[in-house]
């Protein structure tokens, strides 16, 4: 297993514009919601549980394992560019995808022929990498929920705000549901990805329309 290049590719400082994005929390800060170190954790296992577990984290398997099929890379990116229902999520997960490729791209090669085109949308992307860097599946999956555990939990302690150490807390308890949840995704359900929290996509909709906002979604 590549050690190195999972912890470059799960590295939440990788200049890919992710600390951009709260992904509807801030939302959920505004209302008054998401206000102290308990219901920060309240929403951070939601997140994990249902929107990343469905949809991203199902998607990285699926990408990891569709290495050496540009179709049924392509068919992924459109999968996930359907099921991202909010605009700015759509738009956050290209331009991170985006951005993935520019980094990796030319370190990883193409997985075949020319007619292959780079995945656009992150946690596709970031399967591929994992794929051609190397890494196991078992790990990809760990440093992908590992990375959106931690940009989470950095914008609850800018947002509400709390403590660094709350913070840290909070990280290390995620640890036995980011296992489990690695386990179940080994073998993703497609037909359960876009199952989501509603609550969470309506917050998403409704950052669009705040007064005023730190982040992009």
């Amino acid at each position: 297993m590549n050690l190195l290049g999972l912890l470059q590719l799960s590295d939440p400082a990788l200049p890919i514009g992710g600390y951009a994005h709260s992904g509807g929390l801030e939302t959920y800060v505004q209302a008054g919601i998401v206000c102290d170190p308990v219901s920060a954790g309240n929403f951070v296992q939601a997140l994990l549980r249902t929107s990343v577990h469905y949809t991203d984290a199902a998607l990285v398997a699926l990408a990891f394992k569709a290495v050496r099929a540009p179709g049924e890379l392509s068919g992924l990116d459109q999968l996930c560019e359907a099921v991202k229902l909010p605009r700015e999520m759509r738009e956050a997960s290209r331009k991170l995808g985006g951005r993935l490729g520019k980094i990796f791209e030319g370190l990883v090669g193409p997985a075949s022929d020319g007619c292959f085109r780079f995945p656009r949308h992150y946690p596709v992307a970031f399967g591929y990498c994992a794929a051609r860097l190397g890494i196991g599946l078992r790990e990809a999956l760990t440093g992908y929920y590992y990375n959106a555990a931690a940009g989470i939990v950095t914008n609850c302690v800018k947002l509400i705000p709390m403590g660094q150490q709350d913070g840290q807390v909070l990280l290390f308890s995620l640890q036995p549901l980011i296992t489990e949840l690695v386990e179940q995704n080994l073998e993703p359900d497609r037909e359960l990805i876009g199952m989501c929290c509603v609550g969470l996509d309506i917050r998403c909709m409704q950052h669009e329309q705040l007064y005023s906002r730190l982040y992009m979604s």
